[in-house]
């Protein structure tokens, strides 16, 4: 992909395949950056600056409801506990795509149709399930015998969960912070049925390159792509750095 963001356009369809860009350019990329997804709809520079908020609000409300809710369903004992873990399974086996209908109608009866909101509910609706089952494992993974021991050395319930137990999930909500943020971030469907104009994040703005009307410019395609990826790609470096920190630190402590 990288390679061929490179590459001019006619070279690309070339029988002779390289592994570096025969003839280097940068034209792919200003075409990438300055195209709109139709005229006077959203570019690059727009449908980054959507595609970020919206993943990054998935990012922080996910983690705080599946957080909740894991803490509920593996430290605490209530009627229907395994009912409610089951169901949050079922859920999660039922493809986005066989709701498309019913979610559309949903929004457009909530006047949420062609807004950012819209889609961050529905993007956070899609990852809350699976981010609960996997929190779950890791609150589990934590005996509480470590905060019953803080509490004997002075710390009230509160103090012994923030900083004992806290510090070792966190690199649980790390790992499951990824998952939302890519999520969120690659969704390609529901972004396409729902948005529009200048309201379009970046997978829904990449498919503008293909055109019935005219030929693919695939330079550009993997252009757009490539700067589609280093996003994602710098956010996992950066986190992946605390959760390497805080396995370690969880080591230590305990």
């Amino acid at each position: 992909m990288v390679n061929m963001s490179f590459t001019p356009p006619q070279k690309i369809i070339s029988r002779e395949p390289a592994f570096f860009p025969v003839e280097f350019t940068w034209k792919n990329y200003v075409t990438a950056w300055t195209r709109e997804a139709a005229p006077g709809q959203t570019d690059f520079v727009h449908g980054l600056g959507a595609s970020i908020g919206v993943a990054l609000a998935v990012v922080v409300v996910c983690a705080l409801f599946a957080f909740l809710a894991s803490i509920a369903l593996a430290r605490f004992a209530f009627k229907g506990r395994w009912v409610f873990i089951i169901s949050v399974l079922i859920v999660q086996m039922v493809p986005g795509e066989a709701m498309m209908y019913t979610t559309f109608n949903m929004l457009d009866s909530w006047q949420l149709v062609n807004t950012l909101f819209g889609l961050f509910l529905v993007h956070l609706a899609s990852v809350v399930p699976f981010t609960i089952w996997t929190l779950r494992g890791f609150v589990a993974g934590v005996p509480a015998d470590l905060e019953e021991a803080a509490q004997i050395d002075g710390c009230t319930k509160a103090q012994a969960f923030w900083k004992v137990t806290f510090p070792l999930l966190a690199p649980g909500l790390v790992s499951t912070g990824i998952f939302a943020f890519i999520q969120s971030w690659n969704e390609f469907t529901m972004a396409l049925l729902l948005l529009q104009g200048y309201n379009l994040t970046l997978p829904p703005w990449l498919n503008s390159f293909q055109s019935a009307t005219e030929a693919t410019n695939w330079g550009a395609v993997m252009a757009g792509s490539t700067l589609i990826a280093l996003p994602v790609v710098i956010f996992f470096l950066f986190v992946q750095g605390r959760m390497v920190g805080g396995l370690v630190s969880g080591a230590v402590k305990g």
